[in-house]
């Protein structure tokens, strides 16, 4: 069989794969039953079906933020609370961090190409339920279903990319599927402003289903003569609901921990004492049994096991920065939902223009390298932000991302090179589930982090401002002007405390993008303890 043949059976889908790789007594039996894969795809098909993949992927990952800025909109059309409204995003975040880890199983159980245009169909469907959600209990209903059919299509369509593209243009497939990952965050908020501003919050919803569509139709069309092997896998019930245990009590601890005060109240110790000790559990399972849910085995692998690890630390900072400008933004100095995505987007769109001639360097260029690159722009990014002001304008906003730009169109594919490097084909859809799902986690961990260090930032500074200028005569005379006037004693003292959050708000802000800055300075280390990937292009061999 020839190289272009193993890698396309083997990353579409996982072949025949045996969830217990380190046993070579499967192996002999199931490449004697392997069929011979179709040729990789060419010419118009090749560009649509790459086109419906990645809409799929951009599609999925846009939906996990493009609810976040509408959620004070939601919480008032539907008569409750914005406390209640954010189990709008905790039902997405708990079903989806469920599903991704499985999603190696249920490929090698059903079959890649049906696994993920299933995903793509129900999810459609439950968009449109979404949309249609008459209260706030059915809108988490469906956002559950809508978070755990998700699961399946970004690793999913990241294993079909590269299993239509000839070996040694792996590095385009990548490319292509970095592009839509790193811009739907950026693009989520932007989209979620602008309905939330001009039409009805359904719209964030119901957008998904013609493109949905499009996806389904046209991936099954392309990619059903190309379906993969399919085994008769046995469910790991223990492992399945030992996963479902401690991702579920994480995440919902995760994001009920801020309002909770952490762990000063009973439930949050409850949730994380559950998450613990089910992880530890669902480690050890997975481990020894004979048929695990989970390939764990995977992280035996040096680049497997440092490269998720910087790819997930390097995404958790990337995502807290992500989401604490915009806050800031909008909670602060007065920028709308829609503007406050758009000083995001000049970054996005540096990446889309980068990322294909990045693309084309990475097999020629050591991966290590180009992680190399973007982690020091992340740093140099963050750092440009440390400096700014309450003063500063739209263009001092968006300098700085700009060139986060230029690390995003080398982050994202550089570190999937290392990560799956000397991954046999085989082995890939489990691989891209466990790397998605490692990602996700810290994203989530990240989002927890930044907005409760944001706030105690803000208290600490508040207060040592409070304490400098509060027997001062300037913030008396500041007072005694205000009065001059029209104000009374109360607006001026009300004008000067607001003056004087901002700043603390403002302090806050500078300091977290400072320590954002040495976070991926440090980065640089852990990276080059990788081993250098190999070409895309070498011959792929099976597991042993």
């Amino acid at each position: 069989m020839t190289d272009a043949a193993n890698l396309a059976q083997g990353a579409a889908a996982g072949g025949a794969q045996t969830n217990a790789p380190i046993r070579p007594a499967a192996n002999p039996a199931r490449a004697a039953a392997a069929p011979a894969a179709p040729p990789a795809m060419a010419g118009g098909q090749l560009a649509l079906t790459s086109f419906a993949l990645a809409l799929g992927t951009f599609m999925m990952v846009l939906d996990s933020t493009i609810a976040n800025v509408s959620l004070p909109t939601i919480a008032g059309n539907l008569g409750v609370s914005s406390d209640n409204s954010t189990w709008v995003i905790t039902a997405f975040a708990v079903s989806n961090g469920i599903a991704v880890p499985l999603t190696g199983w249920l490929m090698r159980r059903f079959g890649v190409v049906r696994v993920f245009c299933t995903a793509v169909a129900l999810f459609t469907l439950s968009s449109f339920l979404c949309g249609i959600a008459w209260d706030l209990p059915s809108l988490i209903l469906f956002r559950v279903l809508q978070g755990a059919t998700a699961g399946p299509i970004m690793p999913g369509s990241q294993a079909l990319l590269i299993s239509i593209f000839p070996p040694q243009k792996r590095s385009t497939a990548l490319g292509i599927w970095s592009m839509t990952t790193l811009v739907a965050p950026i693009m989520g908020p932007i989209l979620g402003g602008y309905i939330s501003d001009n039409y009805h919050w359904s719209w964030i919803f119901l957008i998904n289903v013609p493109f949905g569509i499009f996806v389904t139709l046209i991936c099954w069309s392309n990619l059903k003569s190309r379906e993969t092997p399919k085994m008769k896998l046995p469910i790991d019930a223990v492992g399945l609901g030992l996963l479902v245990l401690w991702v579920g009590a994480l995440q919902v601890m995760l994001d009920l921990g801020k309002n909770a005060d952490w762990f000063n109240d009973d439930l949050i110790v409850v949730l994380t004492a559950v998450a613990a000790i089910g992880f530890v559990a669902w480690v050890i399972w997975e481990l020894t049994d004979a048929n695990p849910t989970v390939d764990l085995s995977l992280f035996a692998r040096r680049n497997f096991l440092i490269g998720n690890l910087a790819f997930s630390l390097g995404y958790a900072v990337f995502f807290a920065n992500i989401l604490i400008l915009p806050l800031w933004l909008q909670t602060q100095l007065g920028y709308t939902a829609t503007w406050a995505g758009l000083v995001a987007a000049p970054s996005g769109l540096v990446a889309v223009v980068l990322t294909p001639f990045v693309a084309r360097l990475s097999g020629k260029i050591d991966a290590r390298l180009l992680a190399s690159v973007a982690f020091i722009g992340f740093a140099v990014s963050y750092y440009m932000r440390s400096g700014y002001t309450t003063t500063a304008s739209f263009t001092d906003f968006m300098l700085p991302l700009l060139v986060q730009g230029v690390s995003m169109s080398t982050f994202f594919l550089s570190m999937l090179t290392i990560a799956i490097d000397r991954i046999p084909p085989e082995r890939l859809p489990s691989a891209t589930g466990i790397s998605n799902f490692t990602r996700i986690v810290a994203g989530s961990f990240a989002a927890s982090i930044i907005t409760t260090a944001w706030d105690r930032r803000e208290a600490l500074h508040q207060t040592r401002l409070t304490e400098a200028v509060g027997t001062n005569m300037p913030i008396q005379m500041a007072t005694e002007q205000l009065m001059r006037l029209g104000m009374t004693a109360q607006q001026a003292a009300a004008v000067v405390t607001r003056q004087m959050v901002g700043q603390a708000y403002l302090l806050a802000s500078t300091d977290l993008f400072r320590i954002s800055a040495y976070l991926c300075a440090s980065m640089l280390i852990i990276v080059w303890f990788c081993r250098r990937p190999t070409p895309p292009e070498g011959h792929v061999v099976a597991a042993d």
